[in-house]
């Protein structure tokens, strides 16, 4: 949102953790699974601060590391949860159907990705993600 004018600044497609599910299906688009556990394959909810650039082997290899903020999701950075571009996740709505679940990264479209890095490396200001369901 834009804190001056109250529009919706852009919206998109995130991927969330398969938890005990098979990675890189759609099993649990009905019921997603959250959890700030290790080695729960799960996405955590709550407020992150987005953090420092660096490489990845996935999407367009660029990755921002999460800090979570709340007690929901206050493990983040220790168990590498990162917001990464994933060449599966479509661009659009593909209802019924879900994207691809990973293993508890938010992952966005390549094309996305690639959005958001042009605009976190334009921010003077710490950038807040707010993962929410």
């Amino acid at each position: 949102m834009n804190p001056n004018r109250n529009l919706l600044m852009d919206s998109f497609l995130v991927s969330h953790g398969c938890g005990n599910n098979t990675w890189g299906l759609d099993e649990s688009k009905e019921k997603p699974q959250f959890s700030n556990a290790f080695e729960s394959h799960c996405s955590s909810l709550g407020k992150y601060r987005i953090g420092k650039r660096a490489y990845s082997d996935w999407g367009i290899n660029i990755k921002y590391y999460l800090y979570g903020l709340d007690s929901s999701n206050s493990n983040a950075y220790k168990r590498t949860i990162v917001l990464h571009g994933w060449g599966d996740i479509p661009d659009n709505e593909i209802h019924p159907s879900g994207i691809p679940e990973g293993w508890g990264c938010p992952a966005v479209s390549d094309k996305m990705m690639t959005k958001l890095d042009s605009t976190f490396q334009t921010k003077k200001k710490p950038v807040l993600m707010w993962i929410y369901h």
